[in-house]
């Protein structure tokens, strides 16, 4: 299973290289590199320690809700497997960290059904978190505020949906007429009976300031790239661009967002007057000590928890 996670990350690199290298010619090769060296690399720890802060608080938030649906788990067990989810940062949407719940299940035996909500509700929590940042920079810059708040509108409708029983009950007894459904429903009951549970009012609020605090470490991350380079818009501007280009990217369904958050990353720089060569420059950096250290710890996770478990042999992988 690992060689074909090596070699999905592989393509993804492959991707982002082909990405990167457009980015590169469209802001002048040359330009590109004189700008690096306008980066301090000392300012790099902090940066990367920033992200470790929202790997950490993002772990508080998944180990709450496997408590929530009564999973029994060592906390360094959980934080194991949490940490090796970090390697599917590259999937479209996140959608691979449902790794996770199989991981889960063959430490605990829990079925995966049962946990991989968990993962659905960690990405709502995520999405409002970003979305509240993204409609407050969208309010005061006066830009994309109608995008955030339909989004928004998406996500409160689905989360209403889960919610009340009655409106989900009675999609659930409709997809009982279809046959080719029929084998899954005791599956489905138990993810939407997780999901019901994580999407509560308090779990949902609190998970929410969680995944706030989480992601506004990223953004002082940004923020702090942005200095570097004499680039002072506040600290609400880096939050609401990162925050922005963040939901459009996941929203692409492309991995890991790869061209769509660094286009819209540039784009809102260059947009302010940002020379193209220091956009790209900007974006490139917080990337790499965002999505690319996280997918790093992932791989260093997944290594360290086949030490302790023994290999990960699922072919399941293979289509997450």
């Amino acid at each position: 299973m690992f060689s074909k996670l090596k070699k999905k990350i592989l393509l993804s690199l492959i991707i982002a290289a082909i990405v990167y290298l457009t980015f590169t010619i469209y802001a002048d090769y040359q330009k590109v590199i004189s700008a690096f060296g306008e980066f301090n690399w000392m300012l790099l720890p902090i940066l990367l320690f920033l992200s470790l802060l929202n790997y950490f608080t993002r772990f508080f938030k998944w180990d709450y809700y496997l408590s929530v649906i009564n999973v029994k788990i060592k906390k360094l067990d959980s934080l194991s497997i949490f940490m090796s989810g970090l390697i599917m940062s590259i999937t479209p949407g996140k959608i691979g960290e449902l790794l996770k719940s199989y991981l889960v299940k063959e430490v605990t035996n829990d079925p995966i059904s049962k946990t991989a909500p968990v993962i659905f509700a960690e990405r709502i929590t995520d999405f409002l978190s970003l979305l509240l940042i993204a409609i407050i920079g969208a309010y005061t810059f006066d830009y994309g505020l109608k995008l955030a708040l339909g989004i928004t509108a998406f996500f409160i409708i689905l989360i209403y949906i889960i919610s009340n029983k009655k409106i989900s009950l009675s999609i659930l007894n409709y997809l009982e007429r279809f046959s080719f459904i029929t084998k899954y429903l005791t599956n489905i009951h138990h993810a939407y009976e997780s999901s019901y549970q994580l999407l509560r009012p308090l779990p949902l609020l609190t998970m929410t300031i969680v995944s706030l605090i989480a992601w506004l470490f990223e953004c002082l991350g940004y923020h702090l790239i942005l200095l570097n380079f004499d680039i002072n818009f506040g600290f609400l501007w880096a939050s609401f661009s990162y925050a922005f280009a963040t939901i459009i990217g996941a929203l692409s369904m492309l991995p890991g967002g790869l061209g769509v958050t660094e286009g819209s990353l540039t784009y809102l720089l260059v947009k302010k007057g940002v020379a193209n060569n220091i956009a790209v420059t900007t974006t490139f950096i917080v990337r790499v000590v965002t999505l690319w250290f996280a997918v790093l710890v992932g791989i260093i996770s997944v290594s360290f928890y086949q030490k302790r478990f023994g290999k990960i042999t699922i072919d399941t992988v293979n289509n997450l």
